[in-house]
């Protein structure tokens, strides 16, 4: 194939000579990467996908057709990722490269390549979609980057001289993480506060292994450190360490705490043993104990009739990480259930999870919703009551909105269950500091979400504590935009250096 790499044309950058038509590239059948059979990986928390080889990603590199610009999968990426450039130093069998381009952009991509929805983010834009499956952008995306830090280790940057200025970073998920890494860049020391035990955040405590490997944060977190940037650890701003403590002890502070708090089903029997919320469920499914808190060091119960209440991607992690826990434990007899209040058609996690899920053996039960969880003598949940619905006039979020059937409740059983409701802001950092503007359910008010400033000087936020529960790449721009912003601020700060870290814990430049 190498007779056939398009190269730059000399008059026009902005466009290709393309020695293989574009007709002819969106003719090439798509290769998707290979991945573990169903039977096999529900013995496992492994990832699923196991990457493409050389091979295979230079021939899916080359379906690319490289579009006239503007490119509508770089529109449609919400960091605006070089898509195009990357796919061709892929085909031209230059990983590094590739990763780097993708690298200019994000913070995370072997992260986002693995669990972003492309299919309606770049691959939903790809042209070649009207021809075929769209490029496989996001296993591509996870493939070069894969190969860069296998082969040579996340990039050595050269970083800005020492400011002297310190920034607290509250939330290691991927907005504090991205807010983290371009500020370290820009000279600044760094200090990140986590209240799980390990580095990470959602990507660590919110995705099971299945779709992302937990060794990759870890590695991500090691190179931060090389740089100077420093995290703490099971300590919680708001209990552990107050906001106006930090923002006292630091010349500008970060919020990326996400929207962590589960919703509650507010209905009987929520509160019996066996019903558990989404976080705890999967934290303790499938992390090493010891890297919980000391109160989450057991793995959750585990029954014959699973039943999961929800429709989203959490869901589907959760459905998933069931169907594990019950092989694991030799309960070749069980059965997990997915419930949803409507069809499959108005299910807003991604279709490839729900597709897995089958796969491995989840059932699934469409219009329905709970009424109430039903317990023993030992208030313990063993039944589930459903009532059915049907589908009325679209909501406020477009999909058309249920409504309960009379007289057609129902009960199954169910001796765990599991609540998988989305998410919402955590209330405790807003509520130690009533003058920090909030709006709904407690969001933090920003500027804009270019800047994330707050109401109050030097205090900046954005992702899911800014949003709402939304992507991880969308979090990852948050945090990107707002060091931005901060990096000016803290330029323009005429305040006194807060110099209580040693001169050894700033960042200093490492040598290229």
């Amino acid at each position: 194939m190498k007779d056939l790499y398009p190269k730059r044309g000399a008059d026009d950058p902005g466009n290709l000579d393309l020695e293989l038509g574009r007709y002819e590239r969106a003719q090439i059948p798509p290769g998707p990467p290979p991945k573990q059979e169903a039977k096999k990986r529900v013995w496992n928390f492994d990832e699923v996908f196991l990457g493409y080889d050389q091979e295979q990603a230079i021939v899916e590199a080359t379906r690319c057709i490289h579009c006239p610009s503007p490119e509508p999968c770089i529109l449609g990426c919400p960091v605006h990722n070089d898509i195009p450039t990357a796919m061709l130093l892929i085909e031209q069998g230059n990983f590094i490269a590739a990763a780097n381009v993708f690298r200019a952009t994000h913070n995370m991509p072997e992260v986002c390549g693995r669990i972003c929805p492309q299919e309606i983010l770049c691959e939903g834009s790809c042209t070649v979609a009207g021809y075929d499956r769209a490029v496989n952008i996001g296993k591509l995306e996870a493939f070069c980057t894969d190969w860069q830090r296998v082969h040579e280790g996340f990039p050595q940057y050269r970083i800005a001289p020492p400011t002297g200025r310190r920034v607290a970073i509250v939330g290691s998920g991927p907005a504090g993480m991205a807010a983290a890494e371009e500020l370290m860049r820009d000279g600044h020391a760094i200090v990140v506060y986590e209240e799980w035990p390990k580095p990470g955040g959602l990507n660590v405590y919110g995705i099971p292994g299945f779709k992302l490997s937990k060794q990759i944060l870890a590695e991500k977190a090691a190179w931060l450190e090389t740089y100077g940037v420093q995290f703490i650890c099971d300590t919680r701003v708001g209990r552990d360490i107050s906001l106006p403590q930090l923002l006292e002890e630091y010349d500008a502070v970060f919020l990326g705490i996400g929207a962590p708090i589960g919703n509650k089903a507010r209905i009987p029997g929520e509160n019996l043993k066996g019903v558990y919320q989404a976080t705890e469920f999967l934290v303790r499914a499938n992390l090493p104990l010891e890297d919980l808190p000391r109160r989450m060091r057991a793995r959750p119960e585990i029954g014959k009739h699973m039943a999961v209440i929800g429709g989203g991607d959490t869901s589907m992690d959760c459905v998933r990480s069931s169907i594990r826990l019950q092989t694991q434990a030799g309960m070749t007899d069980g059965v997990v259930t997915d419930y949803y209040r409507r069809t499959e058609n108005e299910m807003p996690g991604r279709a490839e999870e729900r597709m897995h899920a089958k796969q491995e053996g989840v059932q699934f039960e469409f219009l329905v919703a709970p009424v109430q969880f039903i317990g023993d003598e030992n208030g313990h949940v063993r039944e589930l009551e459903l009532q059915r619905m049907a589908l009325g006039a679209p909501d406020a979020s477009g999909r058309r909105s249920p409504q309960p059937v009379e007289g057609s409740n129902f009960r199954v059983p169910a001796d765990v269950i599991v609540l998988a409701l989305g998410y919402s802001p955590d209330p405790t950092i807003g509520d130690s500091m009533p003058n920090l503007e909030k709006g709904w359910k407690g969001l933090f008010k920003v500027e804009t979400e270019f800047t994330g400033a707050t109401n109050i000087p030097g205090l900046y936020a954005g992702g899911d504590d800014v949003r709402g529960a939304d992507l991880v790449v969308t979090a990852v721009a948050a945090g990107r935009h707002a060091a931005r912003a901060m990096d000016d601020y803290l330029r323009r700060l005429e305040a006194p250096f807060k110099t209580a870290a040693a001169p050894d814990e700033i960042a200093q430049p490492v040598p290229v």
